[in-house]
């Protein structure tokens, strides 16, 4: 009898094990569904976890751009995450925002100064506490296997856009490429022809993304053009704030009924920031409908809400459980369907 129930136990384990990884793998193939379908899913708004999810109630509270991060944010629900890639001296892709170590990890100095080898020895830090963790400094292809099946990324390249292909080899090497976006500021038709180029050694698979930055583009027929050359699934737009405005009543021209005419023609998702830019006034993002308005002011609806009004269905925040919390209460979230 002891057998009979151990052995069914052990069943109910192994069962349990594949139902997790089947529902994963629903989840990711929803997610990416959404993505690459707008026009389906303007009534749900998708979250991005800025540095793969650092902070919660405007604190640090894990360590930047860490493979401990990426889970959390696949425990919230986050359906993507963005992190930061650099080079080491001897050429590997490390997963790092800043250029050098002194701030997020447990060394100093220039990251192009030291090899991976080098990196062994670094301890990823919580920079709101000073907590040393056990992590170390992940390279791209640790970050992109903790989200293999997951998470969709978003890749922040700190590098030139003659590296974007490496990266790209190394998600396409891992069979994820579908579940990696790439994305490269354009603002004329020299950006434009320059980043064709670079797609064109890129290869097929991944997703492109231009960012479009209202201090440089306000034309809607532009974006237009600039979506059309590469099939884009999103646009990140960058809405500033000018010194001394106040907060942006709408989301200006770049969310203006032209912008999300063209948007809803090309079949693409508006992406906008709402996270604040270390050691700068706040509220420059977002028009000062950013996290900080969400968080210390106790304002969600005037962030989130704001931008979920003005036709965004991608935000990028430091705030990923407070902006599902408040979008999933208020109809803005459209669950996902495991059960298959």
């Amino acid at each position: 009898m002891r057998m009979m129930w151990l052995g069914a136990a052990v069943a109910a384990f192994l069962m349990q094990g594949s139902t997790s990884v089947s529902a994963q793998n629903a989840r990711i193939d929803q997610i990416i569904d959404r993505f690459e379908h707008a026009n389906q899913w303007r009534d749900h708004v998708m979250i991005v976890a800025h540095r793969a999810g650092w902070k919660a109630g405007g604190k640090i509270t894990r360590p930047e751009n860490s493979i401990a991060s990426i889970r959390h944010s696949i425990d919230l629900g986050v359906e993507m995450v963005e992190f930061d890639v650099q080079k080491t001296q001897d050429g590997e892709l490390v997963v790092l925002h800043d250029s050098w170590l002194d701030r997020t990890t447990t060394c100093k100095g220039e990251l192009v100064k030291h090899t991976l080898s080098d990196l062994k020895g670094c301890r990823l830090i919580v920079e709101g506490t000073g907590e040393v963790t056990d992590e170390g400094v992940p390279t791209l292809r640790d970050m992109l296997a903790a989200a293999k099946g997951r998470i969709m990324v978003n890749i922040d390249n700190k590098l030139g856009v003659d590296a974007l292909p490496e990266m790209v080899s190394v998600a396409r090497d891992l069979g994820i490429e579908r579940q990696v976006v790439i994305k490269q500021n354009l603002w004329n038709a020299d950006k434009i022809a320059e980043m064709k180029a670079v797609m064109a050694r890129v290869g097929e698979g991944v997703h492109f993304m231009p960012i479009i930055a209202d201090d440089a583009v306000r034309d809607a027929r532009f974006i237009e053009t600039a979506t059309k050359a590469f099939s884009a699934d999103a646009v990140e737009m960058v809405v500033w704030r000018s010194q001394g405005q106040g907060m942006i009543a709408d989301g200006g021209p770049l969310f203006g009924s032209r912008a999300r005419a063209v948007a809803a023609r090309g079949d693409w998702h508006l992406w906008v920031n709402t996270y604040p830019i270390v050691n700068r006034e706040s509220g420059l993002l977002a028009g000062g409908r950013g996290d900080e308005l969400a968080t210390f002011a106790s304002l969600p609806e005037e962030t989130y809400g704001f931008w979920a009004e003005q036709g965004a269905t991608i935000i990028q925040t430091d705030e990923p459980e407070a902006a599902i919390d408040w979008l999933t209460a208020n109809g803005y979230r459209t669950p996902y369907d495991l059960t298959n």
